[in-house]
């Protein structure tokens, strides 16, 4: 479909890779693909103790807190990277090892992945109060309401969606800009992927 809602309250509960915890699946490509062969896909975790992430050979990830105090990620490099709520985004190689610390207490994240040399991706906050008109060049794209009001998004097809917190709209070959308005001060993740060419 080229617009579905996305929603954490409907979302599919999966076990994480390692089994050491626990994942809602917003959307995954192809339809049926598993964590070993998927295009792409889009999650949503409660972390609820330390420990490791999974490893995905192949695949490049970006990682956003949606809740919590922080999560504090201690980097194959030796560097440690800390997430907020509403902050910047981690990206790196599924590949790395890394091992992740709460700051106090359980937070949710919102987890995009793109199997490398067939996808690209960028996920970015947005904070929004009023109108704003944001560009959509990617074959998918995810608007992800984190918090603050209810957002109203006008698609360049002139359709019109409404998203409240916990919820997603993910538009699949819809190119154009879209308008983007928030009555009151506003969240959202924006997430942009793209087929490579040389992919398949």
């Amino acid at each position: 479909m080229p617009c579905t809602l996305l929603d954490l309250a409907t979302a599919r509960l999966m076990p994480w890779k390692n089994g050491g915890g626990e994942t809602l699946e917003l959307a995954i490509a192809p339809a049926g693909a598993g964590l070993e062969d998927f295009a792409w896909r889009i999650s949503s975790a409660r972390v609820g103790a330390a420990g490791p992430f999974s490893t995905f050979a192949g695949v490049d990830r970006s990682l956003a807190l949606l809740s919590g105090a922080g999560l504090r990620l201690q980097r194959g490099d030796g560097g440690v990277e800390e997430l907020h709520a509403g902050g910047a985004v981690a990206a790196f190689a599924g590949e790395e090892a890394i091992t992740a610390e709460l700051v106090d207490g359980p937070v949710g994240d919102l987890n995009l992945m793109t199997r490398r040399g067939a996808w690209r991706h960028r996920l970015a906050p947005l904070r929004l109060h009023g109108r704003q008109d944001v560009e959509n060049d990617a074959e998918v794209m995810l608007l992800w309401c984190q918090a603050g009001a209810s957002i109203e998004c006008r698609l360049a097809n002139g359709e019109k969606r409404l998203l409240e917190i916990g919820q997603g709209l993910l538009l699949e070959s819809l190119p154009g800009p879209l308008a983007l308005h928030a009555q009151q001060p506003a969240l959202l993740y924006l997430a942009w992927l793209w087929r490579e060419t040389n992919g398949s």
